[in-house]
């Protein structure tokens, strides 16, 4: 598969992924073995950023939409995320509360089809 293809897989971003791993094309044996025991680049990647949008918005728990609306559009590391958490800004609150919303909606939902089956 394509090096972006497997950085979506492993949750990194692909820009800080070494170059032979940007470069080369992996397959679903390699993938596998970086998933059960990844390299020491692969761990820090993931313990330190730079994160790929999709994480940064699992850890502030909002949407990549909300990402973007709150003017995020960059990799960011997790120093920085956890800056952003700690400045807990008005935006972050806001997408927060609509994520809220967005879940409890899903949950209304998903019980009025089990009721009805």
């Amino acid at each position: 598969m394509k090096p972006a293809t497997a950085a979506k897989k492993l949750g990194v971003y692909l820009e800080a992924t070494p170059a032979e791993f940007q470069e080369g094309v992996v397959s679903r044996d390699e993938l596998n073995t970086l998933q059960t025991d990844p390299p020491e680049w692969l761990r820090a990647l993931r313990r330190n950023g730079p994160h790929p949008r999709s994480v940064i918005a699992a850890k502030l728990g909002i949407s990549i939409s909300g990402l973007a609306r709150g003017g995020i559009t960059d990799a960011l590391t997790t120093e920085q995320i956890d800056e952003v958490k700690t400045a807990d800004p008005d935006w972050l609150q806001r997408e927060r509360a609509t994520q809220a919303d967005v879940r409890k909606e899903e949950a209304r939902l998903k019980e009025a089809r089990t009721e009805a089956s």
